[in-house]
């Protein structure tokens, strides 16, 4: 299949071959002519399917149809998401389709990304002649509506891409002020990774006989990423991700962490150590995160150390490292974050630490993920905290290896009878020493 074949207009056929898109992948196959039609749309696809540009394209194409009327826009088109990276990256893609689809035409479509994290007034100025097509968060978006920045009653399609996101960061009450100054009359268009029971009540409420687009999450990580796994002691992480990074030459390596403060912290700490390295997060201001991502494209940084707000929406070329020095919530989120490398056919390798407080959280995440990874050490770094009740023995079977799973055959961890007898030694222990 080709995108000529979906019904897409030469200039916007001539806008894919520019930008490199070869072939439809599944869902843009799907979605886009179910868009052209006027349909709404449920569509769900994992992070990196092409989702973007599943509606972006059939809505350049229906936009570029209307009349641009006189020197204010009407906003037709509106898209929510639900972080400012987001918005910003579909901004881009939007701006650089829309140009090349009107190639030597003098009038573009207007695309504008609304953010907050940055002063609201340049925002502002840039509406003044209004936008034919806007991509914001719902609290920005909002700010601008309460500036007199815009209207939405002429709005003709909106968008939530992310959805689930955009439910499960708290803006259901700020999603609920913007539909209700949305025309009834519109063509609505869900995208999302997942569609759990407040997505769906969302979207049964929206939608009207909608197109229900499926498309079936990888089961496991793409055969182009190398995966690992190290048993770390917890405190040694750090002094381990120094190692290998100097060891192997990483020069751009993606290190994820669960909070803003561990990031600032590994961050310096390799920094004082002679490795560049930089936090990434969500307590950064916009120009902030804006810069870091910038300098980390271009080699200014070795590693940048993140949260999860990296491990969707971003789309960095060539990455050839991830670290889960944080093992991620879920097996979703492992899939989300080591799928960072390994992109458009390029080799990766994603490296997994895992301590002996989080064995049992590794173990679910490979069943998850159909994974049968061995525990490894490194030499200088091997771990002392792993005993029974991690389920690891104590002492590898092979040096830098830790066979997975033996907790699971007999003898190698206590029954209930054994944990009872030695609570009661323990117990008559102490009494012993009172008395």
């Amino acid at each position: 299949m080709s995108f000529a074949s979906l019904g897409l207009s030469p200039a916007l056929l001539h806008a894919t071959r520019e930008l490199g898109f070869s072939t439809p992948t599944p869902v843009q196959a799907e979605a886009i002519p179910a868009i052209l039609r006027g349909a709404d749309v449920q569509a769900q696809a994992q992070t990196g399917s092409g989702k973007t540009a599943a509606y972006a394209l059939p809505m350049l194409h229906g936009l570029a149809s209307l009349p641009m009327g006189g020197y204010r826009r009407q906003l037709r088109a509106l898209i929510l998401v639900p972080t400012r990276e987001l918005a910003l990256q579909v901004g881009e893609l939007l701006q650089d389709l829309a140009a090349r689809q009107a190639g030597s035409a003098r009038q573009v479509l207007k695309v504008q990304a609304l953010y907050g994290g940055v002063s609201i007034n340049p925002q502002l100025l840039a509406l003044r002649g209004g936008a034919d097509l806007v991509v914001a968060t719902p609290g920005r978006l909002l700010d601008v509506i309460e500036h007199n920045g815009l209207q939405l009653d002429q709005v003709r399609q909106l968008v939530l891409d992310e959805a689930d996101r955009l439910l499960d960061l708290g803006f259901a009450e700020e999603l609920d002020r913007v539909l209700k100054q949305l025309p009834v009359k519109r063509q609505n268009l869900l995208f999302s990774a997942t569609f759990p029971s407040a997505v769906q009540g969302l979207a049964d409420a929206l939608l009207r006989e909608p197109v229900q687009i499926r498309i079936e999450a990888e089961v496991q990580a793409p055969l182009t990423i190398a995966q690992q796994a190290i048993a770390v002691d917890a405190d040694k992480r750090t002094t381990l991700l120094r190692h290998l990074a100097k060891e192997k030459g990483w020069k751009q390596a993606l290190v994820f962490v669960a909070s803003q403060y561990a990031a600032e912290h590994v961050a310096n700490k390799l920094y004082k150590n002679g490795i560049y390295a930089t936090a990434f997060h969500g307590g950064l201001s916009q120009g902030g995160r804006r810069q870091v991502l910038d300098e980390f494209k271009s080699g200014r940084w070795d590693i940048l150390v993140t949260t999860d707000l990296a491990a969707r929406g971003l789309d960095i070329e060539g990455l050839p490292v991830v670290v889960n020095y944080d093992l991620p919530r879920s097996a979703v989120d492992y899939l989300h974050r080591i799928g960072r490398t390994g992109r458009a056919g390029a080799e990766g390798l994603a490296v997994s630490f895992v301590s002996a407080d989080q064995f049992a959280h590794w173990q679910l995440i490979q069943k998850r993920q159909s994974l049968q990874l061995e525990l490894e050490t490194v030499a200088g770094f091997e771990p002392s905290g792993f005993d029974q009740a991690s389920e690891v023995p104590a002492e590898p079977a092979r040096p830098g290896k830790l066979p997975p799973g033996t907790g699971g055959i007999k003898g190698k961890r206590p029954s209930k009878k054994d944990k009872l007898r030695a609570a009661a030694a323990a117990a008559s222990t102490q009494d012993d020493t009172r008395n």
